[in-house]
């Protein structure tokens, strides 16, 4: 299935494929999509098994068997497409990345135990694209398995980590791997940090599978859980080491009327289900920016039908290549995404995900702005100053019901200083660490690595 325009008939593709197995061919693996195709194919955002249609549809044609691929991330799906008679085998890559263990684990009945891909591209296929290492964002050992080793430990310590998001699931996990004996403390009243806001963004649900495996594995380890627990730095005086792991909390700009009524934060939209109306100004354009839009525009858990439609995939008996026309719903809402570079929009996103986000946005009709200078915020709207030239702008007010701020993050990191005054070892990973555009690779290869050293 090319998803290319001029692409090949799904006649000649049949054709090819019979005389593939009277040349002698014994299997037949499937290929979905060019590079150069504009349709995702395996970014999170694609439902699970969205291509196995096109398997099923080759399959009765040949008499060899036939594999499908593409968003397999799971023994589940897996058996699912074969059960189904959709394909004969299935083939996986990113999976085996994000767990090595993936077939002992399924075939053991442990299926729960297993790291599922979140099909990220992070540490995978971005970094293939840069030249660098490819690796795993949720499991930072792929590609670093003779430097980066957990081994067990011979001197067993009690060890405090607070913050369970993405940081400190993963430290508490390979901490207690090793065999310290772990607390974990967290201030909400569950697990997973910025990825239990992450998974609410439609099209990436799949990271609820990280929280879903760090819990278990900590289960399994025998981890002690602080839930809803603001622990204090005295409490944790009797810890032999202490990991901060204690996130971000959102940046408020100093700018006129940014009290106003109408001003909301991310967290306030994505958490705690802030009221937000019709016609939304997102300040900032980075991830956090993207995702608070697509949450404002598109529901979740969208179908493999519905998603076709949207990026116009059809019968490539109907149409060569597969390549149809999209249908377009009508938006949720009308959406300002504001940006105060005057770069390209999403310059900083994946490489092989950002053009996704892109076109999603502006499918939905997205007003994307760049060179902006944000003035003040009243009952009008949210003023603004456009750069249109080198030493030419142009003002505009935007009219707006809701204004949701994705301007930053700033590290919490209030319990490192009483810690150090008393002498206590403090380690501090992820966004405590670094509060800049929040970056789950970052935190749990530093996460491991610190676990790896203790």
């Amino acid at each position: 299935l090319d998803l290319v325009d001029d692409a090949q008939s799904w006649e000649e593709t049949v054709d090819l494929a019979k005389k593939l197995e009277t040349a002698g061919v014994s299997i037949l693996n499937t290929g979905i999509g060019w590079h150069e195709a504009r349709i995702p194919t395996i970014v999170t955002s694609v439902p699970r098994g969205a291509f196995s249609w096109v398997t099923a549809k080759l399959r009765p044609e040949v008499s060899v068997p036939v594999v499908a691929s593409n968003r397999i991330n799971t023994p589940e799906v897996a058996e699912e497409i074969i059960a189904s008679g959709q394909a004969d085998l299935v083939s996986m890559a990113r999976p085996l990345l994000s767990d090595p263990y993936f077939v002992t684990k399924a075939a053991e009945n442990r299926a729960d135990e297993i790291n599922t891909c979140i099909a990220c591209n992070q540490a995978c296929l971005d970094h293939t694209f840069q030249n660098k290492r490819a690796s795993c964002m949720i499991n930072p050992r792929a590609g670093h398995e003779t430097s980066l080793i957990l081994l067990p430990t011979r001197s067993t310590k009690r060890i405090a980590v607070v913050g369970a998001g993405p940081a400190g699931l993963a430290a508490a996990t390979e901490l207690s791997g090793r065999g310290h004996d772990v607390e974990l403390f967290e201030a909400l009243p569950e697990v997973g940090g910025q990825f239990r806001l992450a998974m609410a963004i439609p099209g990436k649900e799949e990271f609820s599978e990280t929280i879903r495996y760090y819990s278990r594995r900590m289960e399994i380890n025998g981890v002690t859980l602080h839930l809803g627990t603001r622990v204090t730095a005295d409490e944790l005086l009797g810890f032999d080491e202490v990991v901060v792991a204690t996130g971000v909390e959102p940046r408020i700009p100093s700018m006129p009327g940014i009290e106003h009524p109408t001003v909301v934060n991310y967290q306030d939209v994505i958490r705690h289900g802030a009221n937000v109306g019709r016609r939304v100004a997102v300040m900032g354009a980075g991830g956090i920016g993207f995702d608070v839009s697509e949450f404002l525009l598109h529901e979740p858990h969208e179908s493999v039908e519905h998603w076709m439609e949207r990026w116009g995939i059809t019968d490539p008996a109907l149409e060569r290549g597969g390549l149809g026309t999209k249908i377009k719903a009508p938006p949720r809402r009308e959406v300002f995404l504001l940006q105060r570079k005057n770069t390209e929009i999403g310059k900083g996103l994946g490489k092989t995900s950002g053009w996704v986000h892109r076109t999603t946005l502006k499918d939905s009709g997205v007003e994307m702005i760049k060179g902006v200078t944000y003035d003040r915020i009243d009952d009008d709207g949210l003023h603004i100053t456009i750069a249109t030239g080198k030493n030419t702008a142009e003002s505009r007010v935007l009219a707006v019901d809701t204004i949701v701020l994705c301007t930053g993050q700033e590290s919490v990191r209030d319990l490192i200083a009483p810690l150090e005054a008393a002498g206590k070892p403090v380690h501090v990973i992820g966004g405590a660490d670094i509060a800049a555009e929040l970056d789950a690779k970052r935190a749990i290869k530093q996460a491991t690595e610190l676990a790896a050293r203790l």
